[in-house]
């Protein structure tokens, strides 16, 4: 690690808590588009650049309600919300700023508005309930929160609770007080911080094993790096383009598509609250969009539903967050002529490191490093294996995990190398191919869902005397959440007691964090010493999934298909 440029925070609690230089992972910088000065603002380079490069009237933001936002539009109502921060509610360089929303234009304008100010973001699902947002809070101390009108009750039961300091303010409310009201009644000029290039721009909340959120901290020159590498050496969007992802902001491959990639291309991104897999199809069908970014959950039910000719339009298709099998992949291929792109990416690392577009797709492949990455396998002991060998992948790049104040970090970066929590194997040719999760994550239609967690919120059900929750593999998902439940004496295990579990998680945890599957059981599995045994019940569904020929189909009370969360 270099040392760091002088900062332009006033308040320094961003640098204050980074890890230990010697706990950094290695950072390379091997392209010129990576050559940064020392001196940078990513709101200059993904609004204001954009807007001279590509003109203010070009359209930016757009909404399937038929909303149009042009860049000038966005560049005035980003200074003005920077105005309202500095002007009205006393924002210095380097406080957090929360922001809580769906996807639409005035979390852009509100996103860029913080960097501009100088502050950092600190995006977060609009779906995450108080209990959720209170360790996130714990960790990054934000002083004001930006919240669309529609989500505000768990951040106000927040700031009651566990942040009391915590101003919040609310956007799309029509009231005096709102950010809209108060942003209308600034000029719409704003003069940047001229922050370094290595300052804090952005918190990025994740799930860690645990279920205690981990937190990602990113430079501005890292928003930048993501466009500077998959962006541009892979993806390659044009002004012409209409971008659209099913992914929220606060999921940084939704960040990366929606507006750090369309902004820099002077393209514009479709934004959608949310939309399931069918909705979303027609949506690309009805707005032109020439480049969808998604699951492969959602391309598989796209599939399944006799969609695939709403996709014919499309020039590009991006896959992320899991793995897509080769057979979904190759049915686009065959359906459509559409052969979408496979991608790693990690929070910690910001965005996609590992992919192929175009003739460089190898089917069954994730990819190969993208420009200005590089990658390897590494045994348990640290040690590179050859081509063929399975193993831990590691990655090297401009952007590297970096955790607020967190002893966790010591487990994702060894040797200099960003350790990913995947296994891999390599081809002589170079070319990655992935194997499964290394830790215990369950990763379910892109979403990383902490095992602990939910079972933290089941065992908080009066009725249940304890509980374990793994992942059961599901031909549709990739895996679900599988909770394994033993209830108090006298209490029927029927498929209502397991819908009224999974309403329960609902109240506690975003809803995608439910468990799908509830199984009752008299006693789980443990050891002699009284260790509950996760690894039985894992080779259990593991077992009945190879039995039912990959489908993953139960005997438990499950509950009934709900849409993809865009």
């Amino acid at each position: 690690m270099s040392a760091l440029s002088p900062s332009a925070h006033v308040d320094t609690f961003a640098r204050d808590h980074l890890p230990p230089p010697e706990q950094w992972p290695e950072l390379e910088f091997t392209t010129e588009l990576l050559q940064y000065p020392a001196r940078l603002n990513a709101a200059t380079e993904l609004i204001d650049v954009p807007v001279a490069t590509f003109g203010a009237d070009r359209p930016a933001l757009r909404t399937p309600e038929g909303e149009v936002w042009t860049y000038g539009e966005l560049q005035r109502r980003a200074n003005q919300v920077a105005q309202v921060l500095v002007e009205d509610l006393g924002l210095v360089p380097g406080n957090r700023v929360l922001l809580r929303s769906p996807n639409n234009p005035w979390t852009v304008a509100a996103w860029l508005g913080v960097l501009k100010a100088g502050g950092i973001v600190v995006t977060t699902f609009a779906a995450l309930r108080v209990r959720e947002l209170t360790p996130i809070a714990d960790r990054c101390r934000p002083c004001l929160a930006l919240v669309d009108h529609r989500f505000v009750d768990e951040v106000e039961a927040l700031r009651q609770g566990a942040a009391p300091e915590l101003r919040v303010v609310t956007f799309g409310a029509d009231d005096a007080g709102d950010l809209v009201t108060l942003a209308s009644a600034k000029s719409g000029t704003f003069d940047n911080v001229v922050t370094a290039a290595d300052d804090v721009a952005l918190f990025g909340p994740t799930s860690g094993s645990t279920g205690v959120p981990k937190v990602t901290v990113h430079f501005h020159r890292d928003l930048l790096s993501i466009d500077n590498t998959f962006g541009q050496g892979v993806l390659r969007l044009v002004p012409e383009d209409v971008v659209a992802c099913s992914a929220p902001f606060a999921f940084t491959f939704g960040l990366g598509m929606l507006v750090v990639f369309p902004l820099r291309a002077g393209a514009c991104a479709l934004l959608t609250e949310q939309a399931t897999p069918d909705e979303l199809a027609d949506l690309v069908a009805a707005h032109g969009v020439t480049v969808l970014a998604t699951a492969p959950t959602a391309y598989r039910r796209m599939l399944a539903a006799g969609k695939a000719e709403q996709l014919r339009g499309l020039r590009a298709a991006v896959s992320a967050g899991e793995h897509i099998t080769e057979q979904t992949w190759q049915r686009l291929h065959d359906e459509i002529g559409l052969d979408v792109i496979d991608g790693i990416g990690a929070t910690e690392l910001l965005h996609i490191f590992i992919s192929a577009a175009g003739e460089d797709i190898r089917p069954g492949a994730t990819g190969r490093p993208v420009p200005g990455y590089r990658a390897t396998i590494l045994d348990e002991l640290g040690a590179e294996l050859p081509p063929g060998a399975e193993g831990r992948l590691a990655v090297i790049g401009p952007v590297g995990c970096r955790y607020l104040d967190d002893e966790r970090q010591r487990d994702y970066v060894v040797g200099g190398w960003n350790l990913t929590g995947d296994t891999f194997t390599r081809d002589e040719d170079g070319y990655f191919y992935y194997r499964a999760r290394t830790d215990n994550m369950i990763i379910s239609s892109g979403y990383n869902i902490a095992a602990p967690e939910v079972e933290a919120a089941i065992d908080s059900h009066p009725d249940v005397a304890e509980c374990a929750v793994v992942a059961r593999p599901d031909a549709e998902r990739g895996s679900v959440v599988c909770a394994f439940v033993v209830l108090r004496d006298g209490v029927v295990g029927d498929a209502a007691m397991a819908t009224r579990i999974q309403d329960h998680v609902k109240t506690q945890l975003a809803p995608y964090k439910y468990p799908r599957d509830v199984r009752f059981t008299d006693a789980l599995p443990r050891n002699r010493s009284g260790k509950l045994q996760h690894y039985e019940l894992r080779r259990r569904v593991r077992e009945e999934a190879a039995a039912s020929g990959g489908s993953g189909e139960a005997t438990g009370a499950q509950a009934p298909d709900v849409p993809v969360e865009a």
